[in-house]
């Protein structure tokens, strides 16, 4: 028995944690598997190879980790995945990667020859070699650790856990050939490999599909039985699935190995010491080795650490970015040296495997170097193949529930069998015939073309939606965007412009605001500090002699119209030091002493950029620092969000009324850039100020006032937004920006309306004695008066209110409040200042409430979000956009409903087919066993007739229905296994089931009826007499007994309630555009229908002997038509009258509606509330009045109605020590 201990955990607290249990092969249960292998003809190793968990618990016993020689892993998501692993064994000199190797023989070998003479050297002379186990999962070497008792997994240097000044001092230096000839053991090549499969590997693995395993043995029943043409035919079409199957899959697979394998093996300069290089192979890296970075850049093949120069880099392929980022070297002293080394909070200093480095900055005689950190798929582009490599499942009701059904039809199945062989047995059959007509049967229920079918409609949803500018990289997920319920919006390139617009600046000057300003356009503001913070604390770089850099940092500079300067590498080679960036005013065209006055001024006014500290997206700050041209000191200049800026300068230069300038510019939505100043000391030297730390610069500065930019709204965002809220899909804005400029951007746009409150939440953490606590602020709406409390209650009442919260608060929240945290995510609408992990944080707490979610971004911070969301979609056609499912090559959100218009019709057009495809296979499975009860059954070219001409045809042009015009409020069912849907198969499954009993019955009642023989000529009686005699005439004996009246009324009514059903299920509004208007659906139907009244009412004798029908009387064509237009009317009015009235729009709706959260009746209409009476009536009927809702968002909106306390009046305060019995009494 399988005890607790025995199951290990890997990548504890990671996105692919795993169990893993180890097992060893057993004798005596390979015996048992062998011998069942053999009985089942193969189809118990189909079976273990279909369920790994079975496989090896079937073959193998279990054992402890440290013994085992298989693996059995299962994921911890939600999908509950099995992998099959086995167990590798390696020699190594030491059993982690990290250890120092004690290599000391008689005759110290000199630094890199032990790699090349091991084989030479005295066995005594060697570390004693180890065995280390391991196993290779998704491209993951995972190594036994001894310690720990589990396998680990070694990610790079981070795993060391070092500082960053231990890298500086450690790690410098680069390692000996030893030593990485030892790494590598571990790290394997330093390489991305894209290994592209075999058309063989590929085609069994194809080919071992169930359905293809299912379709053989089809295939293989229906040439005993003597099917040879519908036999053929199946196996036509499935080589064709197969081959376009295998060309796809291979296509994608070369064209991602053409895309990593582009850049990914390139010659590197190696450091060996201080002094030494050496040229090397990318692919001989590994973590702890230092590189050097030429001067013209190059592309990286790994992910390291800057240490020593400056790059500016490219980071377009991972953040979708276009603009280059300045990479500056690690810090060496001070706090942040202090600080452990992450990739993630030191991303300005670490240059990612994949990006492209433009440039770098060096000081003479020097190299920039980095330390190799991660290689091959452990670095960022590495994650990012192997997401692509490895997606996870997608997790969709459809699909599960398109298997239950299947599985139902397997049980329907079942008793067909059950009931063919009992009949058998009573006709006295040959045992042969028994087994081959039984197992025929649960043939007919699973249909040959369900998948091709099924696929259909997303590939034409994917067609166009390129035709409208949006790709997509995983189709199974336009079907999710059908659901979506809620949808994040980043602000800034996504609802607002990408390019701000100078508004004007508010300087302060001695602890004061002076008056707004334009800008700093006047002759007096050249010389000012003011002005030179603007010019020099930027990022801004020349590539090809154009200004690159943040559009931001771009604006600001240019409002200046001061001239930047950058050394060339001749220039740099004169001088010791860094030559620095170089800023001045412009030279003015002016004669005589004026020119040389301005010359003076001019110099006097050109500033060096000695130091860049990047922007960080966490510090919400950058800053530099410079010395002026003649100047003995130096100063620093910050720029940043003005609350962080404010908070490092002395208290006696930020203005008293700072707060409310500050909030008086981003209620109105503005963007507010704070700038500050600070004299540094003049014995700094050029070579201590590139060691100081950030800390020590940021610090005491002087407050010079805020530049206030214009960030516009898109013309597309407010009419996007509003007809989203029409649709009843809720919005949510996820920034980094300022709170209330959110909230104003919010107001603007639409996505909160003006007479609604808005509540910030403002959280704070514990300090000192005080516990965490969140302030509630109720926002004043510009566009209201003041109003009471009691005021406030009534909006608060009707639900007229939205939270909003910055990343602080967040961050506050999920830690120490998480019973709070669900409730503000049902109503939070802007989340401000938010990081890129807790963008994903976010979009994890939204899916945990059960909203399908959809991400909309311009890809740069919101690839982590775009990921983990149901659906995302990115506004960059960078490559970073292989990170989002979809990609929008229009660069505003107009793209959002028409993804969701395209997943509603493709979801309604899977459900249509899945329908359709089930009822035919019921159609043919009722046939079969109504002919049974003669001994008879469907002909070869009747069965060819019926799945090629009249199910392939209309499977397929029925998908084409193009996605209707408007987003309604109703939302298309996620699920199968669904009311209306069970509801619309079971009375079609009936309809046709009672007409079909009734033309078997019919027929037989009819006075001319006789049991057929070629002899037999009952058309004699009917004006159809003159095809008979042709068509009897020319019979050979039947031995199957195919030809018979009973089989050629079945056939002609089955057939024309295939199309029947077909027209009723493939719907058109309000998720799909009528079927009138699909022409090659209304041509394929309209000919059908013709064709089949055409030979049945007037029967041409070759087509009567090629789909084996027999002649009957026109009296009983009549009556056959006229069965068969009650059928279809029978069908017609079931399907809108029950289904689509009663159910869907009284029943279920109204349920829904009652359950689910107010929302504003401005979206209702008469016809909604004349049916008010019916859902009551009939809700209360079908037991749907009382059921709680399914969905937890629905849930949670339900008691929160119910809770007096909610939401907290103004300028309350709750304290953790009070939310959690104030949570746990309302939840």
């Amino acid at each position: 028995m399988k005890t607790r201990e025995d199951v290990k955990i890997i990548n504890q607290g990671l996105e692919d944690e795993m169990e893993v249990s180890g097992y060893r092969p057993c004798l005596w249960k390979l015996v048992l598997v062998g011998v069942g292998a053999v009985c089942s003809g193969g189809l118990l190793l189909l079976l273990l190879y279909w369920l790994p968990e079975w496989g090896v618990k079937g073959t193998c016993t279990h054992t402890s980790l440290s013994d085992a020689h298989t693996l059995l892993l299962r994921t911890k998501d939600e999908f509950r995945q099995w992998f099959r692993v086995r167990v590798h064994r390696m020699l190594a000199p030491g059993r982690k990667p990290f250890e120092d190797l004690d290599v000391k023989p008689r005759g110290q070998l000199p630094n890199g020859d032990f790699g090349h003479q091991v084989c030479s050297v005295p066995d005594e002379q060697l570390p004693q070699e180890q065995q280390i186990q391991y196993f290779t999962h998704h491209s993951f070497r995972y190594y036994w650790n001894d310690a720990i008792q589990n396998f680990e997994f070694y990610q790079g240097l981070e795993d060391m856990k070092v500082s960053c000044a231990h890298i500086h001092s450690e790690h410098s230096h680069g390692l000996t050939k030893a030593l990485q000839d030892y790494r590598r053991l571990f790290f394997g090549e330093n390489e991305i490999a894209v290994k592209v499969p075999s058309l063989f590997k590929l085609l069994i693995k194809e080919v071992l599909n169930p359905f293809y395993v299912f379709q053989l043995f089809s295939v293989v029943l229906w040439s005993i039985e003597d099917y040879y043409y519908y036999a053929t035919a199946i196996v036509f079409m499935s080589v064709i699935s197969i081959a376009t199957s295998l060309y796809t899959i291979r296509k994608q697979y070369v064209m991602l190995h053409d895309m990593v394998a582009s850049h990914s093996v390139v010659r590197v300069s190696v450091c060996r010491g201080d002094k030494d290089t050496e040229q090397a192979m990318s692919t001989e890296l590994v973590p702890g080795d230092v590189i050097a970075i030429p001067a013209n850049g190059m592309v990286m093949p790994c992910d390291a650490v800057l240490f020593q120069g400056t790059c500016v880099v490219n980071e377009s392929m991972l953040t979708g970015e276009s603009v280059p980022v300045t990479k500056t070297s690690l810090p060496s002293s001070g706090d942040e040296a202090a600080r452990r080394y992450s990739m993630e909070e030191h991303k300005r200093h670490t240059l990612f495997c994949g990006t492209h480095v433009i440039q770098t900055r060096f000081y003479t005689g020097e190299l920039v170097k980095a330390v190799v950190i991660r290689t091959g798929f452990s670095t960022e582009k590495g994650q990012l193949v192997r997401s692509i490599l490895y997606p996870k499942p997608t997790d969709f009701r459809l699909y599960r529930d398109a298997y239950l059904f299947l599985l139902c039809l397997v049980g329907v199945a079942g008793i067909g069998f059950i009931y063919t062989i009992v009949l058998s047995i009573m006709n006295k059959v040959s045992a042969k015939t028994i087994i081959i007509e039984s197992l025929d049967i649960i043939t007919i229920t699973v249909p040959p073309a369900l998948p091709a079918a099924m696929t259909a409609g997303i590939v034409y949803a994917q067609r166009r939606l390129k035709r409208v500018g949006i790709f997509c990289i995983s189709p199974q997920r336009i079907n999710m965007c059908g659901q979506l319920n809620l949808v994040c919006f980043d602000k800034t390139g996504t609802l607002t412009e990408d390019g701000l617009d100078l508004w004007g600046i508010h300087r302060a000057e001695h602890g004061s605001f002076v008056a707004p300003e334009p800008g700093p356009v006047e002759e007096r503001l050249v010389k000012s500090t003011f002005m030179a913070c603007m010019a020099t604390c930027h990022s801004l770089t020349k590539i090809e002699g154009e200004l690159s850099g943040d559009p931001l940092d771009l604006k600001m500079f240019a409002a200046t119209c001061w001239v930047l300067e950058e050394p060339t590498e001749e220039e740099t080679a004169l001088h010791n030091p860094l030559m620095p960036t170089v800023v001045r005013p412009p030279r003015r065209a002016v004669t005589g002493d004026s020119q040389s006055q301005s010359q003076v001024q001019n110099t006097s006014c050109e500033m060096g950029i000695v130091r860049q500290f990047p922007f960080s997206s966490v510090l919400q700050r950058m800053s530099v620092v410079v010395r002026r041209l003649g100047d003995k000191h130096m100063e620093a200049f910050l720029k940043g969000a003005p609350e962080v800026v404010a908070g490092l300068c002395k208290p006696n230069s930020v203005p008293q009324s700072f707060t409310e300038t500050l909030e008086s510019y981003t209620r109105q939505g503005f963007r507010v850039i704070a700038l500050a100043h600070r004299q540094l000391e003049s014995k700094l030297s050029w070579h201590k100020v590139q060691t100081l730390s950030r800390d020590l610069i940021e610090t005491d500065m002087e407050f010079l006032g805020l530049i206030v930019m214009q960030n516009k709204i898109k013309q597309e965002t407010a009419g996007v937004l509003t007809e989203l809220r029409r649709a009843n899909i809720r919005t949510l804005m996820v920034t980094g920006d300022n709170i209330l400029t959110a909230i104003s951007v919010a107001r603007d746009c639409g996505m909160i309306r003006p007479h609604e409150n808005v509540i910030v939440a403002d959280a704070a953490p514990p300090r000192d004695s005080c516990p965490p606590c969140i302030t509630w602020r109720y926002v004043e709406n510009l566009a209201q008066t003041a109003r009471d409390d009691q005021g406030a209650q009534i909006l608060v009442e009707d639900e007229m209110y939205h939270f909003a919260l910055n990343g602080r608060a967040f961050a506050v929240i999920t830690e120490h409040f998480p019973q709070l945290i669900q409730k503000l995510a049902l109503r939070a609408t802007v989340f401000a200042r938010m990081a890129p992990d807790q963008k994903t944080q976010l979009v994890e707490i939204l899916q945990g409430i059960d909203y399908i979610v959809g991400m909309c971004g311009d890809g740069a911070n919101d690839c982590g979000a775009l990921k983990r969301a149901h659906s995302g979609i990115s506004l960059s056609e960078l490559e970073a956009s292989v990170a989002s499912p979809f990609t929008s090559s229009t660069s505003n959100i107009s793209c959002v409903p028409n993804l969701i218009r395209e997943g509603r019709a493709a979801l309604i057009t899977s459900f249509c087919v899945f329908k359709f495809m089930a009822l035919y296979s019921i159609i043919q499975y009722i046939s079969v066993i109504l002919l049974y009860w003669i001994l008879s059954n469907l002909g070869d070219f009747q069965f060819l007739f019926i799945d090629l001409v009249i199910i392939l045809i209309i499977a397929f042009t029925m998908s084409l229905n193009p996605a209707w015009k408007d987003l309604v409020r109703q939302r298309p069912p996620s699920s199968l296994i669904s009311g209306p849907l069970l509801c619309s198969v079971l009375t079609q499954i009936l309809t046709c089931l009672a007409f079909q009993v009734l033309t078997f019955y019919l027929v037989q009642q009819q006075s001319w009826y006789e049991t057929w023989t070629p002899q037999s000529d009952v058309c004699n009686v009917s004006r159809a007499s003159s095809f008979s005699d042709r068509h009897n005439g020319t019979t050979s004996h039947d031995h199957k007994n195919i030809r018979n009246y009973e089989n050629t009324s079945l056939f002609y009514v089955s057939s024309f309630q295939y199309l029947a059903v077909a027209i009723v299920f493939a719907k058109g509004k309000p998720f799909r555009q009528p079927s009138y208007k699909n022409w090659p659906f209304m041509l394929s139907c309209v000919s059908l229908y013709s064709f089949l009244l055409f030979i049945m009412l007037y029967p041409i004798s070759a087509i009567d002997n090629f789909l084996e029908i027999v002649c009957v009387p026109h009296d009983w064509r009549v009556t056959l038509v006229i069965i068969i237009a009650v059928n279809a009317i029978v069908s017609f009015m079931l399907e809108i009258l029950i289904v689509d009235i009663i159910l869907w729009r009284l029943v279920f709706r109204g349920s829904q509606g009652a359950n689910g959260p107010r929302e504003s009746s401005s979206g209702d209409t008469p016809q909604v509330a004349n049916d008010s009476w019916g859902a009551l009536f009939l809700s209360r009927l079908f037991c749907q009045r009382n059921k709680p809702p399914k969905v937890l968002y629905r849930h949670l909106a339900l008691e929160l109605q119910e809770d007096a306390d909610w939401p907290p009046k103004p300028s309350t305060v709750t304290y953790a020590a009070e939310a959690q019995p104030h949570i746990s009494a309302t939840l």
